[in-house]
């Protein structure tokens, strides 16, 4: 922790004050305009703004337990509220990009070695973590595809694939979302990062049912 801690009392001297970085700090008082809304895993392994060289301003974050993006709250759906039927902070950070903010584009990046993809699909006994049980019970349906997966390798890469498809798909029913694909404005992608390499892939045009994933 005490690198960190210097890290953040050094930052403004050292990151901020820099002449080539002041104006742009700067002019982040007066509001944000990010080009994209990144949805991923709250994976340490994992930094938007690393993989991608965003900077301050440039990116607006959702990160939740397995990249997870939860069904859009309606009065009348159950399903789609928490458990003390509140709303679901996830969709009210989606709203807030697409409506507000205005993004243009949504990314959802799964990763490599995915704990909670892979819990699922080795059929993990999580009652020692209830809370990312119940998460995950929630947010994956029982006949969701990825559940029928059997793992072939370490990093559930096949796993990881389809759980970020669903995502895309759940996104698509957002009414926000709908509206802005609809008029052209607004384009959602699907991302895999492999932690140990650093390559990111995306969807490519597939001839079946098994997820494509291929170079940016």
């Amino acid at each position: 922790m005490k690198s960190l801690i210097d890290n953040a009392r050094s930052f403004a001297a050292t990151h901020v004050a820099d002449p080539g970085n002041a104006a742009a700090f700067q002019a982040l008082e007066a509001g944000q305009a990010p080009q994209a809304l990144f949805v991923t895993c709250s994976d340490s392994r994992v930094v938007p703004a690393l993989i991608t060289g965003a900077r301050p301003g440039e990116l607006f974050e959702l990160r939740t337990a397995g990249n997870v993006v939860p069904p859009y709250p309606t009065r009348d759906d159950t399903d789609a509220v928490s458990r003390e039927g509140r709303p679901v902070s996830e969709a009210a950070t989606i709203e807030y990009a697409v409506c507000v903010l205005g993004v243009r584009d949504i990314v959802v990046c799964g990763h490599s070695h995915c704990g909670a993809v892979g819990a699922l699909v080795r059929g993990e006994d999580l009652s020692a973590v209830p809370a990312v049980r119940d998460w995950l019970d929630h947010s994956v349906a029982p006949d969701a595809a990825l559940r029928s997966l059997v793992p072939s390798s370490p990093d559930v890469a096949e796993a990881v694939q389809t759980h970020v498809l669903a995502q895309v798909e759940r996104l698509r029913a957002y009414p926000c979302v709908q509206e802005r694909i609809a008029d052209g404005s607004l384009t959602l992608h699907a991302w895999y990062y492999e932690v140990h390499t650093g390559n990111v892939t995306a969807q490519q045009a597939s001839f079946d049912d098994r997820p494509a994933f291929g170079p940016l």
